[in-house]
């Protein structure tokens, strides 16, 4: 043993002695005391990272500070020497607000509007986000396919040798037809420094709202990656964990606020790779797993893995009904059903605002909603849909649909797309609806009680809608 190593085991030895608490990961040990904690990285080399000499254990700390103050400031403090030691000062924080502590907490589930709230976040990082400069990096979704292969079959055994193989079999085959759109988004500019490690384990809830932290820093070939391959871990983590619906509000929202940032440009149809991408972070998963002995929660991930390449066949829903009707509540029920992340709602209120340029909760003045107008928002999104659904995603219109005529060309885009539609009319009594649109806080409808008092039910062709009567 070298006398750096020495050093090393003596600050360990030190900071252990005087800490409340250690947590020991594979590559670091945590000491907690009072309002802070002190991370100090292990001599390891696991071929994708190596911090075996003090100089590469210093460089990984200065990347962790400085590319997780990007999200987290508050946090991440300082790196300071101890006897010859870099040890990174972060702010101790409360670890059971973590997402993946709370999802263990008996009857827990992702409440809606933090979902969201992630969601958006997510995206305003990716939109601020450097992009990739170096062409090195156009094929690293293959590098991580390549690493992923390797580690896998070294547990076939246990996992199952056939399973394995068919796994990787069927990934090729997706990878093959994909790959060419997958270099593409090198040029797109969609390849950027992510967090890469983004899942509910290092998401963490304060002041009801997410902090993104512990992001990747110790291999570019895992940061240098494709927005959407960096939010599908998340998207991935609450689809295996059971959380479809909070998967799909994730991505809605993300969405939604990337489109306000940078455009509709290459957004809708890249959602083509979410499954692929999806399917690459649950390989992931499931080596990690079984490297920490959990080979039950590596065999599920692995179910997964091969579950996301096989994703359903897109439908096309509209859910009209008057203001305060609950059709946004409604379409985001929808999105339990079917692959997690697999459905996108095309909202009519947000669209307008977004074409425009109004912030969602900002009052659009009366003539944004005279008939060319509203025109002008049906005819978007319907463009927006049929995108949609040649990436296989599918689509709910969210929209009062007064004029069937939309409704009619939705179906038609369903058929000559072949796929499922439904057109679902939400008939609630007028006066539950006026006290919905009064009770309405932050909300994305200009629609006030004596707007929702003047509407009344147009006349629907029943063969063409689905009526469903709520009472309450």
């Amino acid at each position: 043993m070298t006398g750096r190593a020495v050093d090393r085991d003596r600050v360990v030895q030190a900071l252990a002695r005087e800490a409340q608490e250690v947590i020991e990961t594979s590559c670091a040990v945590i000491f907690l005391k009072g309002d802070e904690a002190r991370k100090v990285k292990k001599p390891v080399d696991f071929g994708f990272l190596d911090f075996t000499t003090v100089e590469k254990r210093r460089d990984a700390l200065n990347r962790e500070l400085h590319l997780n103050r990007r999200t987290a400031a508050d946090i991440y403090r300082r790196v300071e020497e101890v006897d010859g030691e870099p040890v990174l000062v972060m702010r101790r924080f409360d670890h059971t607000q973590v997402l993946a502590e709370q999802a263990q907490a008996e009857g827990w589930g992702p409440e809606s509007d933090l979902m969201g709230a992630l969601g958006q976040e997510v995206a305003r990082f990716h939109a601020q986000a450097e992009r990739c400069q170096d062409r090195f990096h156009v094929n690293n979704s293959e590098y991580v396919i390549e690493s992923n292969q390797k580690h896998i079959e070294s547990f076939a055994a246990s996992l199952g040798t056939e399973a394995v193989a068919a796994y990787h079999r069927r990934l090729h085959e997706v990878f093959v037809v994909k790959a060419d759109q997958v270099r593409a988004r090198f040029d797109s500019g969609h390849i950027r420094r992510c967090h890469g490690d983004l899942h509910m384990g290092n998401i963490l809830i304060e002041h009801q709202a997410p902090v993104l932290f512990d992001c990747i820093e110790f291999n570019e070939r895992l940061m240098q990656i494709d927005v959407l391959y960096d939010i599908g871990f998340l998207l991935m983590d609450l689809g295996v964990r059971g959380y479809g619906a909070a998967a799909g509000r994730v991505l809605n929202a993300y969405l939604e606020t990337m489109l306000r940032q940078e455009g509709e440009a290459g957004l809708y149809d890249g959602l083509g790779l979410l499954p692929l991408f999806m399917s690459i972070r649950a390989g992931v998963r499931c080596h990690v797993s079984a490297h920490a002995g959990e080979m039950a929660q590596a065999k599920t991930y692995l179910e997964a893995a091969h579950r996301f390449l096989e994703p359903p066949a897109p439908q096309l829903m509209c859910i009209g009904g008057l203001s305060g009707s609950g059709k946004s509540w409604y379409a985001r029920q929808m999105l339990a059903e079917g692959r997690p992340a697999a459905t996108v709602i095309l909202r009519s209120d947000e669209i307008r605002k977004r074409l425009w340029g109004t912030p969602s909760l900002e009052r659009l003045p009366p003539e944004a909603y005279g008939d060319e107008q509203s025109a002008r928002v049906y005819e978007h999104m319907l463009v927006q849909a049929g995108i949609l659904l040649a990436a296989g995603q599918s689509v709910i219109l969210d929209a009062t649909f007064r004029d069937e005529g939309y409704v009619r060309r939705a179906k038609a885009l369903a058929e000559s797309r072949q796929v499922a539609f439904r057109a679902l009319w939400l008939a609630v009594p007028t006066e539950v609806r006026l006290s919905r649109v009064a009770a309405r806080q932050k909300d994305v409808s200009d629609a006030t009680p004596e707007v929702a008092a003047r509407q009344t039910e147009p006349v629907r062709d029943a063969q063409l809608w689905q009526r469903v009567e709520f009472l309450f």
